[in-house]
């Protein structure tokens, strides 16, 4: 009872969930959700405070959208001290169809319960229903255990009518649990043939869904998929299969035989039906909000097999259950699609620079929305003065690493405001260094009200004044990042720690400061975010020194390659955090392996 009680909060999305039995004394509550004391230890309602009366009262069910104002009950214990507003209740009937009680959800504010709710409500409460008439013809079984032959066969047989009933009951609660829980359409669709294969046993398990155009699809099992689903994976909502006609008469539709398939619908299915090996089948729509349902749930067995009644309606109450797992899937693959497709969008395309070598990686997060604050950029900024008089203005790299603050939608729409803000900050600050751009940028955060936090490092790199030694002068801000890591041409990995804070309104009026370092041929700077070196339990500056250890000898590989090696390595497949990588190297000369692993240190 406590699970019907849980399961029909869950469901309804309702704080508390009850299973009242009424007698005339008041009502028990063997099944409760979201009470307090007293009455979770008293297990009882005074008359004054009970709802399954109402549904006695009425002898069917009792909807309230706010209790405060209805008449009947608006000055009861119930609204005053329950706190309960929205109602609904279902009654719980015997086998004579006598209310005993009713299976409750209630609302602490006003609620307007949906069609969909109420039928859901009316399935679990026929579900708690069987169970209670079993325990009922339990106790009678056991009270005429020396009754007549005849009386006991016949106990004998409505016992085990009603047993199956509640082993139906008993897949819906656990459909309903697990449906919940699933997150893709291959998730969904191995959930269903898990949940139906231990019950109603057969021998296939099929999902179709509606697709734009008027066409069908159906779902693969990406674990136990029939070779006869992909040779017929698509076809029209018209054609002749039995799966099309209840999508389009939004009716189940039952299949008994291979004649009966190739006297009325196409040789198509007729030779699907005939591989499979069945003997009987039925679609029922997954009907959702719009017209046309999502698509069909299938199922088939190899002996016949007469679906009744009340197997007609868990496959209804499977199905809905199922649509509303769909529903919730496809919205979820929409919006990873979504998510990835901006997420792409704001990452740079990387500036082509002689004398340099550049690549990026961005890796999102395995858990929410797959897209996140982190980036990387990179773009070429003139220069305000000329090398030589008469010669071109040697270029300025500008190239930043940051990680704003979240780990969602909203994350990634202010990082591609600060990055474009950053950007700006630059052009708009000619032959100033990375600090000032970085102070510009907070002040424009600040005065925009934009309330961007987070950590950021930005750089500008340009070569050093002697034409021929292929040297470049890094100058960089680092604003509470992780630190950049620079591997040298002899293998020493330096650890550029000098920072200042992060980047937040808060921190106003903050002095920035830059540091130069020059970089000679053969040299690797990698600037990245805390995804890749952040864990549970692991010091930070060793694992950031791990990954130091890892880019010596680099000059072998190209960067690309590098910064997937680094992410599978140090971050895995399925990252906990977002990654943002963005390295340069000064090829020319090749890496040289460190002679000690003391070379690994910050500087």
């Amino acid at each position: 009872m406590n699970r019907f009680a849980r399961l029909v909060a869950s469901v309804l999305g309702a704080p508390v969930g009850l299973v009242s039995l009424v007698d005339p004394d008041g009502e028990t509550l063997p099944g409760m959700i979201g009470l307090g004391e007293p009455w979770v230890s008293e297990r009882r309602l005074p008359l004054s405070h009970g709802l399954g009366r109402l549904v006695v009262a009425d002898g069917g069910p009792v909807v309230l959208e706010d209790a405060r104002v209805d008449p009947g009950i608006r000055d009861s214990g119930v609204v005053r001290d329950l706190g309960v507003v929205g109602v609904a209740g279902w009654p719980l009937t015997d086998d004579e169809g006598q209310v005993l009680g009713a299976l409750c959800a209630i609302d602490t504010r006003p609620r307007v319960w949906s069609g969909r709710e109420l039928d859901l409500l009316e399935d679990l409460a026929a579900a708690c229903s069987a169970e209670l008439r079993l325990r009922i013809v339990s106790g009678r079984l056991e009270r005429t255990a020396e009754a007549e032959a005849v009386a006991r066969g016949r106990a004998d047989v409505l016992a085990e009518g009603l047993r199956t009933t509640l082993g139906r009951s008993q897949l819906l609660l656990v459909a309903a649990d697990a449906l919940a829980d699933t997150s893709g359409l291959d998730q969904v669709r191995q959930q269903l043939r898990d949940l139906v294969t231990s019950d109603l046993k057969p021998a296939y398990v099929g999902l179709v869904l509606a697709e734009a155009g008027e066409r069908m699809r159906r779902v693969i099992d990406p674990v136990a998929g029939e070779a006869v689903e992909a040779d017929f994976e698509r076809f029209r909502l018209e054609d002749g299969w039995p799966s099309a006609q209840a999508a389009r008469t939004n009716r189940t539709v039952v299949v008994n035989g291979l004649a009966e398939l190739e006297r009325d619908y196409s040789p198509q299915a007729a030779d699907a039906f005939s591989r499979l090996g069945l003997a009987c089948m039925v679609c029922v729509p997954l009907r959702a909000a719009a017209a046309v349902p999502l698509g069909v749930l299938v199922l088939g067995w190899d002996q016949p097999h007469e679906i009744d009644v009340v197997e007609r309606a868990v496959l209804t109450a499977l199905a809905g259950f199922t649509a509303r797992a769909v529903e919730r899937a496809l919205y979820l693959d929409s919006r990873v699609s979504a998510a990835r497709m901006l997420q792409e969008a704001m990452l740079t395309d990387l500036p082509v620079v002689p004398g340099l070598e550049l690549a990026g990686l961005y890796r999102p997060s395995a858990a929410g929305d797959l897209v996140g604050g982190d980036w990387y950029d990179a773009y070429v900024l003139p220069s305000s003065e000329p090398r030589d008089p008469g010669g071109a203005a040697p270029a300025t790299l500008a190239v930043s690493v940051g990680d704003i603050t979240g780990h969602d939608m909203h994350a990634a729409t202010v990082m591609g405001q600060v990055r474009s803000m950053l950007r700006q900050a630059d052009l708009d600050h000619p032959g100033q260094g990375p600090d000032d751009v970085v102070a510009a940028l907070e002040r424009a955060n600040l005065a925009l009200n934009l309330k961007a936090s987070g950590t950021l490092i930005h750089a500008h790199l340009r070569p050093c004044p002697t034409p021929d030694n292929g040297e470049w002068e890094l100058t960089w801000t680092n604003g509470g990042h992780p630190p950049p890591l620079v591997i040298l041409p002899d293998g020493t990995v330096q650890r550029l720690d000098e920072h200042n804070c992060l980047l937040h309104p808060a921190m106003t009026g903050v002095r920035r400061t830059a540091q130069k370092l020059r970089l000679s041929q053969g040299s690797l700077l990698l600037l990245y975010t805390d995804g890749l070196v952040e864990r549970p339990g692991v010091d930070l500056y060793a694992a950031i020194d791990a990954v130091g250890q890892g880019l010596t000898g680099h000059a072998e590989r190209g960067l690309s390659e590098l910064l997937v090696d680094l992410a599978d390595r140090f971050a895995g497949p399925d990252p906990r955090d977002d990654i943002a990588m963005l390295a340069l190297r000064i090829p020319g000369r090749r890496g040289l392996e460190p002679r000690d692993p003391a070379m690994v240190r910050g500087q």
